[in-house]
C-alpha cells in the first residue's frame, strides 16, 4: 500500500491487483488545481509501474467526484487545463490515464461537472451513485475544452444530446445519464465502491498480459472507421493468438463455466 498524507490532494490506496485513486480536496469539492493534475498524472506513472495492478478506481473524496477547474487558477491562466502540444494526433487521454494501460473504473460519488465530466469520460467504466450529476459549463464561461470532451461524449451519448449538454451547460441526474449511456449503471451510494471493487476484482482475474493486450484493442478501434476496426481486429487476433497459449487463457475453465 502506497503511503498518502494528509496534504496529498491525490491518494493511492492498493489492495493486492486493484488500487484506488481518490480526489482528495473536497472543501473545494474536488477542484483540479495544477498541483492536483501534477499528482494524478504521478500516481498513475506510478501504478503503470506496478506490475501486480490490473485495475483501478478513480473516485472522489466527500460529496463530489469533480467540480472542475479550479477556478482561482482558471482566471489566472486560462489555459490550465488545455492539452499539451504533444497530444495532439496521439488520441491522448487526458488527466494521466494515458500512461496507464490497463482498465480505470470511475466511482462518480457525486457531481462531475465540466473538467469533471471530462474526468469521468477519460475512464473506461463509469460506475454512478444516484447522487451523482453531469454537466459542462464550458459555454457558460468561454471555454473550449481540452480534455476530449468533444470527441468522447457525442460517441457515448448521441451528437443531439451532447449538444443539449454542451451548449445550454444542462445538468443531468444519474438517471438520465444512465438512460443516454453516459454511465455503465446507477447504485444507491452505499453500494457505490461495493460495486466498483467487485466488477474491478472479476476483471483482474483476466490473464495480465492479456487483459491489457484487449483494453488496447478497444480502445484503438474506438478511434477508427468501422473497415480500419476490423481489419485492425483480425491483425490484433492473429498475432496475439500466437503468443497466448491455452494453459494462460485457461480455456478449460471457460468451457466448464458454459456448461453452467
Amino acid at each position: 500500500m502506497t503511503r498518502n498524507t494528509a496534504e496529498d490532494s491525490v491518494l493511492i490506496d492498493i489492495d493486492g491487483p486493484v488500487a484506488i485513486v481518490t480526489l482528495n480536496r473536497p472543501k473545494s469539492l474536488n477542484a483540479l488545481s495544477t498541483g492536483m493534475l501534477e499528482r494524478l498524472e504521478a500516481c498513475f506513472v506510478e501504478l503503470q509501474g506496478r506490475s501486480t495492478v490490473q485495475v483501478a478506481i478513480l473516485t472522489g473524496a466527500g460529496r463530489a467526484f469533480c467540480a472542475g477547474a479550479d477556478l482561482d487558477e482558471l482566471a489566472a491562466s486560462p489555459d490550465v487545463l488545455q492539452a499539451p502540444d504533444e497530444a495532439i494526433g496521439t488520441g491522448h487521454k487526458r488527466f494521466g490515464m494515458g500512461v496507464f494501460d490497463r482498465p480505470v473504473i470511475g466511482a462518480i460519488n457525486g457531481v462531475a461537472v465540466t473538467g469533471g465530466l471530462e474526468l469521468a469520460l477519460c475512464c473506461d467504466i463509469r460506475i454512478a451513485s444516484t447522487n451523482a450529476r453531469f454537466a459542462d459549463t464550458h459555454s457558460r464561461v468561454g471555454v473550449i475544452p481540452g480534455g476530449r470532451l468533444t470527441a468522447l461524449l457525442p460517441r457515448l451519448i448521441g451528437i443531439g444530446r451532447a449538444k443539449e449538454m454542451c451548449l445550454s451547460a444542462r445538468m443531468i441526474d444519474a438517471a438520465t445519464a444512465d438512460r443516454w449511456g453516459l454511465v455503465n449503471r446507477v447504485v444507491e451510494p452505499d453500494e457505490l465502491m461495493p460495486a466498483c471493487l467487485n466488477l474491478a476484482r472479476k476483471i483482474a482475474a483476466v490473464e495480465p498480459s492479456y487483459l491489457r493486450t484487449y483494453n488496447r484493442l478497444i480502445d484503438e478501434n474506438f478511434d477508427g472507421t468501422y473497415r480500419e476496426a476490423v481489419d485492425n481486429e483480425h491483425i490484433r487476433s492473429r498475432d496475439a493468438n500466437q503468443v497466448f497459449s491455452h494453459e494462460e487463457l485457461d480455456v478449460s475453465s471457460v468451457i466448464e463455466s458454459r456448461r453452467r
